[in-house]
């Protein structure tokens, strides 16, 4: 279904909505039609330009425009209607947040959650296939890959798929090959506790190529490429010298990402048995997509011993839209409404 930008009526009730990340902070008001959340303002926010939450709300809803529900995808843990963004100095509750916003209907839920209740909105042409499998009722699984990396179980009951938070991404990272193995023992040196996060993140492609570096085994860095890293965002550097041929250790940095990416996406679809399918989302997925359809996702992916037999069954898919969990949070905010 689409969700597509309409006026809204005098007396209709309205939504807000948000999609809260380290890096943007994305709010939209929904009109409600037909139980279903229809977009009539959105704006983009850089979040380390804000001090607050409540400051952008402040900002965004300068026209006095009155909220009936809200909720918010977080970054982060939410713990007791407590929610702290992992790459973010804020904190936010629902307690102020319903002050502000004049309603008892707000909540705050992980960022993974609100882009599983994306799903339900989110039109054909919003998903990439990288793995067909057959499918079949069950759970489900989404895992994100962006400035952190986050996931979130879709729970099956029967009749509909229940998002459930996860703080998987910050699991130890687990090695399965020898150069694996000397990756961690590098990041180790630097960070002691070596999450997913810390590899399979923007943030964790840098990492990676900078081991690969500093190995001295794959090659030197140009003095070309010396002086983008310096200049510019590492990560979309990284990627695009790959995605070009121009750069030796970018290749095998963005492989090794992907070959790790697809592995632990195949672990948490044996952890949750997401029959129905996992899901990539996040920023980085979409623009790698070239990438992960060269095979080395779903190789890794698939590479599960006496239970490949099982993932091998599982459909892939990648969301393109960068809206799914703004679409989700509002789709939640409509379920406030209802009670």
């Amino acid at each position: 279904m689409v969700i597509a930008r309409k006026r809204y009526k005098t007396g209709q009730k309205l939504l807000l909505a948000g999609d809260i990340g380290g890096t943007k902070t994305r709010l939209g008001i929904f009109a409600v039609s037909r139980g279903m959340p229809v977009v009539v303002k959105e704006t983009t926010y850089t979040s380390r330009e804000h001090d607050s939450l409540e400051e952008i709300i402040e900002d965004f809803l300068a026209s006095s425009v009155s909220i009936n529900a809200a909720c918010f995808g977080v970054a982060g843990p939410v713990v007791g209607g407590v929610a702290d963004v992992t790459n973010l100095p804020w904190q936010m509750k629902t307690k102020r947040l319903k002050q502000k916003l004049l309603t008892e209907q707000v909540e705050l839920i992980n960022d993974l959650v609100a882009n599983a209740y994306g799903l339900n909105v989110l039109d054909k042409a919003d998903l990439a296939t990288l793995g067909t499998g057959r499918g079949g009722e069950g759970n489900a699984a989404l895992l994100s890959a962006g400035t952190g990396l986050g996931a979130a179980i879709l729970f099956w009951n029967g009749k509909e798929h229940i998002p459930l938070p996860s703080e998987g991404g910050h699991v130890e990272f687990g090695p399965k090959n020898r150069l694996e193995l000397d990756l961690l023992e590098y990041l180790f040196e630097r960070f002691g506790h070596v999450s997913y996060e810390r590899v399979l993140s923007g943030a964790g492609l840098y990492n990676i190529y900078q081991f690969l570096r500093d190995a001295g085994q794959f090659g030197k860095e140009p003095g070309w490429l010396t002086e983008l890293l310096e200049e510019g965002d590492p990560p979309a550097i990284i990627a695009e010298a790959a995605r070009l041929g121009k750069s030796g250790l970018c290749s095998r940095a963005l492989n090794m990402f992907v070959s790790i990416y697809g592995s632990v996406a195949g672990n948490l679809a044996l952890q949750v048995m997401a029959v129905s399918g996992v899901y990539l989302g996040g920023g980085i997925a979409p623009k790698i997509i070239w990438k992960l359809r060269d095979g080395t996702f779903m190789r890794a992916f698939r590479e599960k011993g006496r239970l490949a037999s099982i993932v091998e069954r599982i459909p892939v898919r990648v969301i393109m839209n960068d809206r799914a969990a703004l679409l989700g949070a509002a789709v939640r905010a409509a379920q406030l409404l209802e009670g």
